[in-house]
């Protein structure tokens, strides 16, 4: 078994879901094939505009975990939004903080903790309080990551969409040895090194290999992608066969 969780995201079987009011497909029941598959985890980000996952998603899916020990429970969001009210409700596993705007897109940068500890210290400690380990979203920047574990982060989450851009076009050493860096610089100040966006499978084993060990990769967008044509259950292996491949690496 791959030492690095597969943490499935399920944003955008809630996105499809959403385009009609058929309450197909449905989230949990996708969830269930990706645990059976073999994911070790699940993930939500519930935006505030409910794009995609909502309010009744995130606690249908923690109840749905209650059955599933030894899976892993990971909301993502803002803090500064509903993050804090569902770790509260729901006390997942983990929590993502990411510093998403309310209409943002997509996530497309990490916190910059020379601006945002003091605001983030607080929150990280209740949620800690709560039992919940706490992953901040972060650039690939080695000198931020004893910043992360001053502020009382358990790990980070890697922000990897520079990473992805750069191996799609081909020329992606350098950037690849940049997050080794990082990792290994988060891991030399306490924190565990998650990763995550726009992750897929030729371009999961390269980082696997440079940056392990990680902790947990979260992909949603890619595997969903895959599974029309692979179905679900078959992405979920796929993308478990490519994170196996990459820990083998010398």
């Amino acid at each position: 078994m791959a030492m690095t969780r597969l943490s499935v995201n399920l944003n955008k079987v809630a996105l499809l879901r959403n385009a009609r009011k058929l309450c197909i497909p449905s989230v949990t029941g996708f969830g269930v094939i990706a645990l059976e598959a073999g994911a070790r985890g699940l993930t939500v980000h519930p935006r505030p505009d409910e794009r995609h996952i909502r309010p009744h998603d995130v606690f249908d899916l923690a109840e749905q975990l209650k059955s599933h020990p030894g899976i892993e429970y990971n909301i993502e969001g803002n803090p500064f939004e509903n993050l804090l009210d569902y770790a509260r409700k729901v006390r997942p596993h983990q929590c993502t903080l990411v510093p998403d705007d309310p209409g943002q897109f997509t996530s497309d940068h990490g916190w910059d903790l020379a601006k945002d500890a003091a605001r983030l210290k607080p929150i990280i400690a209740e949620m800690k309080l709560l039992g919940v380990r706490v992953s901040l979203f972060m650039d690939a920047e080695p000198g931020q990551m004893k910043r992360a574990a001053a502020v009382g982060a358990d790990c980070v989450e890697l922000y990897t969409e520079p990473y992805a851009a750069a191996h799609a076009s081909g020329d992606y050493a350098a950037v690849l040895a940049r997050f080794a860096e990082a990792a290994k610089a988060a891991r030399d100040a306490g924190l565990r090194v998650n990763a995550g966006h726009d992750l897929n499978i030729p371009n999961l084993t390269p980082l696997i290999a440079a940056c392990k060990p990680v902790a947990e990769v979260s992909i949603g967008h890619a595997l969903t992608a895959d599974a029309l044509q692979m179905g679900f259950a078959n992405a979920v292996r796929a993308y478990i066969a490519a994170i196996e491949l990459g820990e083998r690496a010398l």
